[in-house]
Formats: structure tokens, sequence, C-alpha cells
């Protein structure tokens, strides 16, 4: 791929995931703008490493996710956009922002599916869901816990990295998988390390409502 518009951001996109943004600074609103006078708009979405979505001045992972816009509406003073993930890119070098975040990128392999992964699958499915229900106690949930699967189990393998409640740095880590197995299984690991994490802040949001009524 050539140069591409960028929009840092502080959460991982994944591929075959939705994106919904409100985009509101003047520099994002000209891209929004250039965009759109495209057929098929999309831009790149890398996490910032350390600093704010707003402002600028941020520091950016090399590896993200492009996004194919399916759908804009105006605001009096902002856009809300709704995007999906698709194709993950590393970025070979940022060029001058223009005035938004422009990089030159390449498109990384796409993950391969083996039938035997089934049950990995299915198992990662199993623990993704159970911890969101669990975050979903909390408020912490991104995905509703039941949210239904692609049919496609490469989609779905994606899907499921978004459903776990995991810290960005842990998704990042996923989105960074060389494999579909190892996606599995990273999904798998990260969410039983959460998952003591999670029950005890349960244990004390329950315990803290015992002590108000």
């Amino acid at each position: 791929m050539d140069a591409v518009a960028m929009f840092p951001l502080g959460s991982v996109l994944f591929p075959y995931t939705p994106l919904v943004l409100r985009v509101f600074e003047p520099r994002y609103l000209t891209m929004m703008g250039r965009l759109l006078d495209v057929e098929d708009p999309e831009f790149g979405v890398v996490l910032i490493e350390r600093g704010l979505e707003a402002g600028g001045g941020d520091q950016r992972a090399s590896v993200g996710t492009i996004a194919r816009i399916l759908q804009v509406q105006a605001g009096a003073q902002d856009l809300y956009v709704v995007a999906v993930g698709g194709e993950r890119i590393t970025v070979d070098r940022w060029r001058e922002d223009d005035p938004h975040p422009v990089a030159e990128v390449s498109t990384m392999p796409p993950l391969v599916w083996d039938d035997a992964l089934e049950p990995l699958r299915r198992e990662a499915e199993r623990v993704a869901r159970r911890l969101a229900t669990l975050a979903s106690v909390l408020g912490e949930v991104r995905w509703d816990p039941d949210t239904p699967l692609s049919e496609d189990p490469v989609e779905s393998s994606w899907q499921l990295a978004a459903i776990a409640p995991l810290g960005e740095y842990d998704r990042f880590r996923l989105l960074n998988s060389t494999s579909l197995g190892g996606l599995l299984r990273a999904i798998i690991d990260l969410s039983l390390e959460e998952e003591p994490l999670l029950i005890a802040r349960a244990a004390d949001a329950r315990d803290g409502d015992d002590l108000e009524s």
C-alpha cells in the first residue's frame, strides 16, 4: 500500500470488528472530508502508546489496522463515523502531518484457518464470553457477551479478541499474532490471567454495595 491517512487512537482495532468515532478535531474533519471524496474511503488505525488522542505529540505503535468507512453522519460541529476493521498493516514511515497524520504502510499477511483449530476456537469463545459476562457486571465490557459471531472462523477469531475484556497492551499483543492458533491460544491465556482480577473487583463491588445497604 502507498501513503494512507492515519487516525491514532487510545484503543486497538481488530480486523472484522466495528469502530465508531466521534470526529471533532479540525485536522481529522479535514481528513474525513478528503476521504469521502474517494470511492472506497479507508484510513489506518494505530494504538497511541503514549500521549493523548487529541492535540498531537503522541507516540504511536507501528502495527495497526485499516478501517473501511461504512457510514458518516454529520453533527453541528462534528462527524460520527462507523467503520469496520480490514487487513492489518505495519507502518514503514510516518510522513509530515497534512494536517492529519499520514504514513506509508505495508499489509501484513492474513491469518490462515485450519479445521484442526476448531476445538481451540470453541474454547477461546467459551473463555472470552465468560470473562465478558463477568466484566459486564462491573460495567467494563465493550461488547455484549452474547454478541453473535461471524460464521467465518477467521473473522470470528478476531471478533473473540475484541469481545475479551483485556487491556489495550494485551489487545495489541493479540493484534500482532502471527498465526491463528497463536491468536486463539493468547486469547485464552490472557483472559485466564485477567479473570482473577475481575473476580476480585466484582467481589469488592458487592462488598461495597452490602455496606451501603
